[in-house]
């Protein structure tokens, strides 16, 4: 009896352990896969400090901006101009010079130091370009330069490990570097430290004006701010990768969006820089230019003047203005060129003048159109661009009529200092495996 008692309670035990192990079974089989977490998108941060850094011009005159105001310094030798302050701070100045060889109106940022730089313009065998490298910070930095031209990559190693003391600023004659390139793109990498870069170009035929900082590679581009009016326009595109690009290019101009006929698309080999005249495409209407690759690019877009002495101008692709966008530095005949990709979108417009007295307007842009916006404010000014709504892409232009020929500048409007998106973040143990 104690017997059969003992094997009945184990025959109840592996029973109950079978019919457990049998529910685990089937909840496990029937119980979905925990679904992965959603991958991170960018987070927009405000930005609490800005240094900004301008290439010294003796008794030039800089546009300061912070939120509200605008004032003025007068640089007193040639060093480099740097201002820092709090989130919001812009700085930038505009050179008018009406004879000589470098006969122009010219116009610069000042830009933040940043990890890597892009510049897309005139090569040193068609201009005088120099190659502007600042260290602000008070520990050492190093610095790569490649430049690429129509045959690929050109500069070796004669760029490659440039060492910029604390406080240091550098000028380089792209002679020195690319001698043989007649349209560029250049990159210029921080290995480390902060370096703030700079690019100023003197045609031979005539004009003069800084290069703004492109967007960097990738496979879709918009440069917007391209003037209306007479004289020459060029595209020019980079694949800086290792892969060929097939371009297609879109113009949004004032009365419509289209693709430039026998213009529509554009091949650019791997490392290589070509050319593309889309003066009879863009008709002299105020436009942008949309490019969607196979493969990153950079773009860049040489603006030619009229007249007996013509200037130049240049702009190039830059992100659109979810982030907003400021421009210190201002003067008679300015305007703003908006264009909205995708769908309607609206801005709104801020004329900030010295003494803080501001003039507002809000802008709607149509779909698949570029607006221009007459800023009709005197003296030097500042103006700011906030998004209300949609994709909208802008520039900067001034231009001045002369006797001898059209003098202009332009000028991309790039993020504003307020915010700055940080790229999404990922545990992982590969940061710190060997």
């Amino acid at each position: 009896m104690t017997r059969a008692f003992v094997e009945h309670r184990l025959g109840l035990l592996v029973l109950v352990v079978v019919s457990l192990t049998a529910l685990y079974g089937v909840a496990y089989v029937t119980t979905p896969a925990p679904l992965p977490p959603p991958p991170s998108a960018p987070r927009k941060v405000s930005v609490e400090s800005v240094t900004a850094v301008c290439p010294g011009a003796k008794g030039q005159r800089v546009g300061v901006y912070l939120p509200g105001t605008v004032n003025g310094e007068t640089m007193e030798d040639a060093k480099p101009f740097v201002t820092k302050g709090p989130a919001g701070l812009e700085a930038g100045y505009l050179t008018r010079v009406t004879k000589g060889a470098g006969r122009g109106l010219a116009g610069v940022r000042c830009t933040e130091p940043s990890a890597a730089t892009w510049l897309v313009g005139p090569g040193p065998a068609n201009a005088d370009v120099r190659l502007h490298l600042t260290n602000a910070d008070k520990t050492p930095a190093l610095a790569d330069v490649q430049v690429y031209a129509a045959e690929g990559p050109i500069s070796g190693d004669a760029g490659v490990g440039l060492e910029i003391a604390p406080g240091e600023h550098r000028e380089i004659d792209l002679r020195t570097l690319a001698p043989s390139a007649d349209i560029m793109a250049l990159s210029v990498t921080t290995v480390f430290g902060r370096v703030a870069v700079a690019a100023r170009a003197t045609l031979e035929t005539g004009g003069v004006d800084w290069l703004p900082p492109a967007a960097p590679p990738a496979t879709r581009v918009v440069v917007p701010g391209i003037p209306g009016g007479g004289g020459p326009r060029r595209l020019l595109v980079a694949a800086p990768g290792e892969g060929d690009a097939t371009v297609q290019i879109r113009a949004v101009s004032e009365d419509a969006e289209f693709a430039m006929r026998g213009k529509e698309s554009l091949d650019v080999p791997a490392g290589g820089v070509v050319a593309l005249d889309v003066t009879t495409g863009i008709a002299g209407s105020a436009s942008a230019l949309v490019l969607t690759s196979s493969a990153p690019v950079v773009a860049g877009l040489v603006i030619t003047g009229t007249g007996g002495r013509s200037d130049v101008a240049f702009t190039a692709g830059t992100p659109s203005l979810d982030l907003g966008s400021a421009v210190a530095r201002n003067a008679a005949g300015s305007e703003l060129l908006l264009t909205a990709v995708g769908g309607p979108g609206a801005v709104r417009v801020q004329v900030v003048r010295g003494e803080g007295a501001e003039q507002s307007l809000d802008v709607e842009v149509a779909a698949g159109r570029t607006r221009a916006v007459r800023l009709k404010a005197k003296g030097d000014f500042a103006v700011v661009v906030t998004p209300v709504s949609g994709e909208v892409y802008g520039g900067r232009v001034v231009r001045e009529r002369l006797k001898t020929g059209l003098l202009l500048t332009a000028q991309p409007l790039a993020p504003a200092r307020m915010w700055t998106m940080l790229p999404p973040l990922t545990d992982t143990p590969r940061v710190v495996l060997p």
